[in-house]
């Protein structure tokens, strides 16, 4: 016999049903199996935090400067003569010119995603403050769906700005299609309370497919692989810098501040493509005042 905990998506004869994920769950029985793989999940993101990655860049990006200064000292003086000094910043300006269009590449999309991210969660608020108004004009029998919408709205700020350290987006809801079903349930009473309805089905569709959006949207990260590469073509242009001054204070206290800059922007793309987890968050404003106009 399978086990009631096992992942089974839910089928069903209704289309619209399947767009509804913003009030209801997705799987039915898979409670304690989706969220043990999804705790799995946000196990294997904060083994490396943006902190973390950033401090790693930095010290990559760092040490290279310095070893650039050891090996001025190891070299013979012939090779950092004129005639080699101008081949080495030819190749220090074409990589520091690759280097710096990854960066500002990976900074744009970051802050791309970010600003993508409050745009919709701005959306979801209008749009959950407009179905309240729809479902108050529609009557005084919309009071259960309405308390449901709330209860719904209050879930998401609970899940994506968390007290405890662990927000983020889940694609889980109240159990069960709760608003859905209680619009559906309604029996118009004239041709205005018809199109109310119509329109309070297609609300809760809208919500439901931009939450699904948003949450699809939260699994992505940036490259590790052109992150790590850009790191890499940073660390050769510290390494050829280190080689080609002559090291005194000043300019070791030039290349940290260099390093420091480079690992600081590392550090605001890893914290924007974490919009709900890190110190860069997504503002709960428009959540929170979608809740405070409910039920008014």
């Amino acid at each position: 016999m399978a086990s009631a905990d096992r992942c089974v998506p839910v089928c069903t004869s209704d289309t619209q049903n399947t767009f509804i994920w913003f009030f209801a769950h997705p799987f039915r029985g898979s409670g304690n199996c989706l969220k043990s793989e999804y705790n799995r999940m946000a196990h294997r993101e904060q083994i490396m935090t943006s902190s973390s990655m950033s401090l790693i860049a930095f010290l990559f990006i760092f040490g290279g400067a310095i070893v650039g200064m050891l090996l001025r000292r190891a070299l013979p003086v012939s090779h950092l003569r004129d005639d080699s000094r101008d081949v080495i910043k030819l190749a220090t300006g074409l990589v520091g010119t690759m280097s710096a269009l990854v960066l500002g590449l990976l900074v744009a999309s970051a802050k791309g995603f970010y600003d993508a991210q409050t745009t919709e969660m701005t959306q979801i608020s209008a749009n959950i403050i407009f179905l309240d108004r729809a479902l108050a004009r529609y009557g005084p029998e919309t009071k259960e769906a309405r308390e449901a919408l709330r209860h719904s709205s209050q879930r998401i700020l609970d899940q994506s700005w968390s007290k405890k350290g662990a927000s983020r987006l889940e694609p889980s809801s109240i159990s069960g299609n709760v608003v859905y079903d209680k619009v559906q349930a309604l029996t118009p009473n004239d041709d205005s309370q018809r199109l109310i309805k119509s329109q309070a089905l297609s609300m809760v569709q809208n919500i439901g497919q931009t939450h699904m959006l948003m949450y699809e949207q939260s699994t992505l990260s940036v490259s590790t692989p052109l992150l790590t590469t850009m790191v890499f073509w940073l660390t050769v242009t510290f390494v050829i810098w280190g080689l080609l001054a002559s090291p005194n204070a000043t300019v070791i206290a030039t290349m940290f501040a260099a390093a420091l800059s480079a690992s600081g922007a590392i550090f605001l793309i890893l914290e924007m493509y974490s919009p709900y987890d890190g110190i860069i968050r997504v503002s709960d404003a428009p959540i929170r005042a979608a809740l405070a106009h409910l039920g008014h």
